[in-house]
């Protein structure tokens, strides 16, 4: 589902500040998406989720921050591409926004080529991993640990695991070449090529996060000091 084809990609733009919306909403609809918005977490509740391709997602508004929101989402096991609009920008911010399952993170004051050039790169790196031709079928670990390719889940002792697209990249990443070290760099340039401003510690979050999601399992996600990560099964 590409902007350039017939099927336009449908956005969520949820953000308090009406000027902004209306300058943003109309650029994006010249630019060929589809643009609901609404200026409030709580009217983002009433969305269904899963009709969007993206979200455009504020993180100061008033009432139930970006945050929370972003957190109501992934809780419901959607993974949805977020994309974090704020004016909030230090480190640790941008870290929060990943670390609640964000995708991506834009400060403003921003430009209109800079929001569609990076709501592109996220929508392509989506479009990607449905794509790749080695992420195929099931991958099973005894009756326990289960990776669907085709449906994009993992499911642990029959229940499934909430992950974030991009805790679902790493993963599918590092399965694809066991016992291959990937360093952080090299995570980066393969999963946010086109996408700036991702440091390494951005990585570690992720890890992170997909680890505590796994539990027992965590172990699977290896880490050879100095050098990277690895995907380690062993029975």
């Amino acid at each position: 589902m590409t902007v350039s084809g017939h099927i336009k990609n449908k956005v969520l733009l949820v953000d308090d500040e009406e000027d902004i919306t209306e300058i943003l909403g109309f650029n994006l609809k010249s630019e060929g998406f589809d643009v609901d918005i609404v200026h409030s977490a709580e009217e983002a509740l009433t969305k269904d989720f899963k009709d969007y391709n993206l979200i455009l997602l504020d993180i100061m508004m008033g009432g139930m921050s970006g945050y929370k929101l972003a957190e109501a989402i992934r809780d419901k096991g959607i993974r949805t591409p977020i994309i974090f609009l704020t004016a909030k920008d230090t480190e640790n911010d941008l870290l929060t926004g990943f670390s609640v399952g964000g995708d991506d993170y834009i400060s403003k004051p921003f430009s209109i080529k800079e929001v569609i050039a990076r709501m592109k790169a996220v929508l392509k790196r989506s479009e990607k991993l449905s794509d790749n031709p080695k992420a195929t079928d099931q991958l099973i670990f005894g009756d326990d640990f289960i990776v669907d390719f085709d449906l994009k889940e993992v499911f642990i002792n029959k229940e499934k695991v909430a992950l974030t697209k991009t805790e679902f990249e790493i993963l599918s990443l590092l399965i694809n070449e066991p016992n291959q070290i990937f360093s952080r760099e090299r995570i980066i340039n393969t999963l946010w090529s086109e996408t700036p401003y991702i440091t390494e510690r951005t990585v570690d979050v992720h890890i992170t996060r997909l680890r505590k999601k796994l539990g027992a399992f965590a172990r699977f996600i290896a880490n050879r000091q100095g050098y990277g990560y690895f995907f380690n099964y062993s029975d």
